[in-house]
């Protein structure tokens, strides 16, 4: 059984392979504001399950999460998530369309407004986003960043190569015995 140990921990080691959800800052450097040209910001990212948005605004503006037909009019009314607080993080749980507008109509219909398409990553196991403690000194929207940094860490099991890791594990472990 000793021999057999450092295969076993060899077998499960080769089946946790790691990958990093990514936290973007939403319109990099001009935030989440009218001035952002956000179709353009968004247009070369690729957004997966797991990822993070951070929306850094001001306390004069807003951020709503809505349906596409309210993305498409600008229908700040009925919105399924309204943060007022300048620093809102959005963790992206499910693939599919995401919208999102400014909470001022007029914002809006002047090109506030984020669509992302989220990609399904089914090796995704949902993480708490960050959360702002009261009291706390968040930064404010002048300390954005144009760079996405890398937060969390994912089991991601499968793939040819955790196979053919696997596969020789036991191989070498019928072998030594």
């Amino acid at each position: 059984m000793a021999k057999r140990l450092p295969v076993y921990v060899l077998v499960i080691l080769s089946l946790a392979l790691t990958c990093t959800a990514t936290t973007y800052t939403v319109g990099d450097n001009s935030g989440w504001d009218i001035s952002s040209n956000l179709q353009t910001w968004e247009k070369n990212k690729t957004f997966d399950v797991g990822d993070v948005l951070i929306f850094q605004f001001s306390s004069s503006n807003s951020l709503e999460e809505v349906t596409q037909e309210n993305f498409n009019t600008c229908n700040t009314t009925n919105a399924l998530e309204a943060y007022t607080n300048g620093n809102t993080t959005v963790t992206l749980t499910k693939p599919g369309p995401m919208y999102f507008i400014s909470g001022n109509k007029l914002y809006c219909l002047g090109g506030q407004k984020l669509q992302v398409n989220v990609e399904n990553n089914q090796a995704y196991s949902p993480a708490i986003a960050p959360e702002a403690a009261s009291g706390s000194n968040l930064p404010q929207p002048s300390s954005k960043s144009n760079l996405p940094t890398s937060s969390g860490v994912m089991l991601l099991h499968g793939g040819w190569g955790t196979l053919m890791s696997v596969s020789l594990g036991f191989i070498m472990a019928i072998v030594s015995s």
